[in-house]
């Protein structure tokens, strides 16, 4: 989403964006891993969440907001305008959420970051750094993962491979 609003591309909102997702920020979930490894008992499992379901119409909007403020377009329209019904996938899950209650009640962790305060936190380390990711942009083609088609991988001595 972030770089398809920054290139200029249409932002894909699939279905009806209704579908509920568990975000949480990265160094969050870091800092969950961390708690439970050094806090949690072995054997045990530990599912780490924010606790702040949100609709993807809704996070699709709260970046495109983000990048109003802090990158406004050179076109002088809203990054919304971007956003692009396309259709759902078959069977697409409408929610996933995490029930956290154990590792904050067990070991004391929560996520230090609120929704919006994480997203625009990521929203920032894109933009700090474009050389990262527009390297990487440059080796792929935005196709779908996992589509069974067969990616060439170059191997440590410069040989090709299949995958």
């Amino acid at each position: 989403v972030i770089l398809a609003a920054l290139e200029g591309r249409p932002i894909p909102l699939y279905g009806d964006g209704g579908n509920i997702r568990d975000w949480i920020f990265v160094g969050d979930h870091a800092d969950g891993i961390l708690a439970a490894f050094e806090k949690g008992k072995s054997g045990e499992t530990y599912a780490i969440g924010a606790g702040e379901p949100r609709a993807n119409r809704e996070i699709v909007a709260t970046i495109t907001e983000i990048l109003d403020r802090l990158v406004p377009s050179s076109s002088g329209s809203s990054y919304r305008t971007l956003i692009t019904s396309v259709p759902d996938r078959p069977g697409h899950d409408r929610r996933y959420e995490i029930d956290s209650r154990k590792v904050r009640s067990e070991l004391g962790w929560k996520p230090a970051h609120s929704f919006k305060k994480g997203l625009e936190e990521t929203v920032r380390w894109y933009l700090e750094n474009r050389a990262w990711w527009t390297a990487l942009r440059a080796r792929y083609d935005g196709a779908r993962q996992g589509s069974g088609r067969a990616i060439e991988k170059k191997t440590l001595s410069g040989a090709g491979g299949v995958e």
